[in-house]
Order: structure tokens, then C-alpha cells, then sequence
């Protein structure tokens, strides 16, 4: 499933993390990529244990914490701290890669099984040429590129690129997630059986039938999510 979040920061959000990013002191990409990646990875990070990167990073998982879609769809069990990436100038693309099945955090040392994968956008489409975000998969083959603050989420199983920056620049936050619930179909039919019981409850209000259908969805959320 690939799905597109709107508004996942505020226009005054984005303008304000902008501002710091702007100014930021950017570092080679290729110091987080896999072996493979690493070859195929030109663009720019901000560096993971900056004191910038540590302020940004809250801003981001408070964000997500408040956005209801987010965590219906992802029922997301460990996140990894998100991360940003630039790309312009030379530094301006990532050819086509696989995220690792696990990521672990160096400074802590854990764990992290890459079940979906998500880009946060800091810039409007119109800011920069080129520097879509192409994802391949059962859905077929898409092209992204968002309003800032917007996001887009996908499975990191996912064959996927970012395209040449040709002109400005491309600012996004990204990073991967650990769900509850580790099966794609189960975590879909999750999202969409709680969809419906919302569009329910905005139709009948809580009636028995909305209590009842809310009833299942726990119980296989409980039936199915990770110790």
C-alpha cells in the first residue's frame, strides 16, 4: 500500500524548520547507505547526531503523533529516528535501491525490522526540477512529488529512486518504521476496516453497529500485533 498523508506539518511547521535546514551543515548521504546503496546514493544529510537533527527529529514524531491516518495505517511499533536529505548541485540523486530489511542505530545499538518506509516533503514541487521520489511495486510504478508537508508512506520492500534535482533544491525528511502488525494484507485490512467504521461514525454515530464493528477491529489488532 502506498499512501499519501497531507498536512502532516503546517505551512508555519515547514517554514520554520526550513529556516534552521537552510542554514544546516550538510554531510555526504552515502554515511547512512547499505553497501549496494551507497554506489547509487549522491545527495546530502544533515548530520544524525546534530543538535539540529535532535530538535528537527521531535518535530517530526510529535507531528506524526497527531496525525490519526499515520498511525492507522502504519500501527507503527518502533520509528526510526527520522532523518533529512538534500538534494542539489552535484549531490542530486539516488538510483534505484531496496531499503535494508533492518536498520540498527548506532548510537544505541538496536534493531529496527524496515517494514515501511516514509518521505516528508520540505519543499514545494515547484521549488526545484526533476528529483521525483518513483516507487515500484504491486501498485505499479508512481512518481511523487508533494507540497511540503505532506508525506508519503510506503512498504520499504518497495524498488524505489529519487530522480535528478536539475534545478534548486529538494529538502524532505525520511526514515523507516517497525509495525505492530508485520503482515502488508493484515495491516491494509486494518486501514480500511477502520476507515469504514469512521465514515460510519460520521454517518449513525456511535450505534451498535459502529460499537460492534469497533469491537472487531481490536480484537484483530490484538489477535495480530507483535508482542
Amino acid at each position: 500500500m502506498l499512501l499519501h498523508i497531507p498536512h502532516v506539518l503546517s505551512r508555519d511547521a515547514v517554514a520554520d524548520c526550513r529556516r534552521q535546514l537552510e542554514a544546516a551543515a550538510w554531510v555526504d548521504g552515502r554515511l547512512t547507505a547499505g553497501s549496494q546503496s551507497e554506489q547509487r546514493k549522491h545527495n546530502l544529510q544533515l548530520a544524525e547526531d546534530s543538535d539540529l537533527a535532535r530538535a528537527l527529529r521531535d518535530t517530526v514524531l510529535d507531528a506524526l503523533g497527531r496525525t490519526p491516518t499515520f498511525f492507522s495505517a502504519a500501527l507503527p511499533r518502533r520509528i526510526y529516528p527520522p532523518l533529512f536529505n538534500c538534494y542539489t548541485g552535484a549531490h542530486n540523486a539516488f538510483g534505484d535501491h531496496v531499503d535494508n530489511a533492518v536498520r540498527t542505530h548506532r548510537a544505541t545499538q538496536t534493531h529496527l525490522r524496515t517494514d515501511l518506509s516514509f518521505t516528508l516533503f520540505f519543499t514545494d514541487p515547484d521549488e526545484y526540477d526533476g528529483g521525483e521520489l518513483v516507487i515500484e511495486d504491486t501498485f505499479g510504478c508512481q512518481r511523487i512529488k508533494l507540497p511540503a508537508g505532506d508525506l508519503v508512506l510506503y512498504p520499504s520492500s518497495s524498488v524505489h529512486r529519487v530522480e535528478p534535482v536539475t534545478a534548486g533544491a529538494r529538502i524532505a525528511c525520511f526514515s523507516w518504521l517497525e509495525s505492530m502488525v508485520r503482515e502488508t494484507e493484515r495491516r491494509r485490512l486494518l486501514y480500511d476496516l477502520d476507515r469504514q467504521i469512521c465514515r460510519l461514525r460520521e454517518t449513525h454515530g456511535d450505534d451498535d453497529t459502529a460499537v460492534g464493528l469497533t469491537s472487531c477491529y481490536h480484537n484483530l489488532v490484538r489477535m495480530w500485533a507483535c508482542p
